[in-house]
């Protein structure tokens, strides 16, 4: 078992006690401002002492003001990628972000299918538009995440806007994210679901479990510039905790912690949303 402080630093050689470092994969897109994405992941990994990987699925250019363009990686040279990386080294769990493509979705999709790594150590954060409206995902990469992901994964970290895409149907009160969260959940029986609420006043997060027990997380409103990048922080961290042997709602509680902190202790950085502050000291 990790030991983890109530902080988010817990060293540089964490490990199940055989002496090795744990590792976590991440498979999303480049932010070249480092506040979302492959790089924002894996600070939150080294935050919390894991060596993190990475698979890029697609270069951005993008800034702290938006996000400009995307250039997609072929589902080839992502496919490759993770097979080079699961032949080479023990991963304990991944988290999966910005896909870009139906054949992305793919690529992640047959990797799993192959890699034994248990799906209550996958965690997807489904990143379907950028805060600044860019489309990082198309309706065929909706359709081929239903199709050949979500059976694959474990948990789920839809905010309100990303439910209501997956579920079918607008998501505007709290009611209305149980039911769509349910009705997703459906499909789905072994997925857990955390509906991150920083789309809502107060931003209060919703944990539907694969065996039905649900649960509200209330939460606070942070008075920052630094919001980018949030949903990546915390599914990393929600996978750093269920690493760790954390128990679902301990675990979601810790990850909301952990981004909370994040922001609070956030500097000024550019000129748009910024990024969080991975490795402040509780």
């Amino acid at each position: 078992m990790l030991d983890f402080h109530r902080q988010n630093m817990i060293g540089s050689s964490s490990n199940f006690g055989d002496g090795k470092p744990l590792i976590a994969l991440t498979i999303a897109g480049f932010d070249p401002s480092s506040g979302a994405g492959v790089t924002a992941d894996l600070k939150v990994f080294a935050a919390h002492g894991l060596y993190g990987v990475s698979a890029i699925t697609a270069l951005t250019v993008q800034s702290t003001q938006g996000v400009r363009r995307v250039d997609a990686v072929s589902p080839e040279v992502l496919a490759e990628t993770l097979a080079c990386l699961a032949e080479d080294l023990e991963i304990s769990g991944l988290k999966i972000g910005m896909l870009a493509t139906a054949g992305n979705v793919d690529a992640v999709g047959n990797f799993l299918e192959r890699s034994g790594i248990p799906p209550e150590r996958v965690v997807l954060d489904p990143v379907l538009k950028s805060s600044s409206g860019k489309e990082l995902l198309s309706a065929e990469g909706v359709s081929r995440l239903r199709e050949n992901l979500l059976h694959r994964v474990g948990w789920i970290t839809p905010n309100a806007e990303e439910l209501a895409v997956l579920a079918g149907g607008p998501v505007l009160t709290r009611g209305a994210v149980e039911e769509r969260a349910g009705r997703l959940a459906a499909s789905y029986p072994d997925l857990n679901l955390v509906v991150t609420g920083g789309h809502f006043d107060p931003p209060d997060d919703y944990l539907l479990l694969a065996y039905g027990k649900s649960q509200w997380f209330p939460g606070h409103r942070i008075q920052t510039t630094a919001t980018h990048g949030t949903g990546c922080a915390f599914s990393s961290a929600l996978l750093i905790r269920l690493l760790a042997g954390d128990a679902a709602a301990q675990a979601v509680r810790e990850a909301k912690a952990y981004v909370a902190g994040a922001m609070a202790a956030a500097q000024r950085v550019g000129k748009g949303r910024g990024p969080l502050n991975h490795f402040f000291r509780a």
